[in-house]
């Protein structure tokens, strides 16, 4: 018995079917590299320009501040700082994704991985070391960012999944 005959479709089919599979692992993490920039981008509006009430648990940054100005300038600072570097990780996510991690270079694959990783380890890690329970409201505990980093990791995971065909026969640094 030949190779290609214990493969019902052939050889033509193994093919076409890992293309499709490359190709959806590229679309699918540009699509979450792009909701992550645009959800950036949106925190950097509400720091700047205050397009909704930013609240801190149960009360607003206005009821927070009042009477201490500096507090807010300082609470807006920090989230745009926050959201400036998930802006740029996003980019970096989008440039990876969309030219090296297209193109089929094995390193891309580890960088998205590994970048991935290390975000949301650091962020998950506001449970554990700030006592937030995933299963309260949201937006009292700040365990809404932790449970869409859980949906970021899933996803992303998702695509790196259906990508991995290129890692055959290499390491990370091939």
């Amino acid at each position: 018995m030949g190779f290609l005959e214990l493969w019902p479709q052939g050889a033509e089919g193994l093919i076409a079917e890992e293309a499709e599979m490359k190709t959806a692992s590229w679309v699918i993490l540009v699509v979450i590299g792009t909701l992550t920039l645009l959800g950036s981008l949106f925190s950097v509006g509400i720091a700047y320009f205050s397009l909704i009430e930013d609240k801190i648990g149960p009360a607003t940054l206005t009821e927070l501040s009042a009477g201490r100005p500096e507090l807010a300038t300082a609470v807006r600072a920090r989230r745009a700082t926050a959201a400036a570097y998930g802006a740029g990780f996003a980019t970096f996510f989008l440039a990876i994704t969309l030219g090296p991690y297209r193109r089929g270079d094995v390193w891309a694959w580890w960088a998205l991985l590994a970048g991935t990783l290390v975000v949301s380890v650091l962020i998950l890690l506001r449970v554990p070391f700030l006592g937030i329970n995933l299963a309260a409201p949201a937006a009292v505990t700040g365990a809404g960012t932790a449970l869409s980093t859980l949906v970021q990791l899933g996803v992303v995971g998702l695509g790196l999944a259906l990508g991995r065909g290129r890692l055959t026969g290499s390491s990370p640094l091939a």
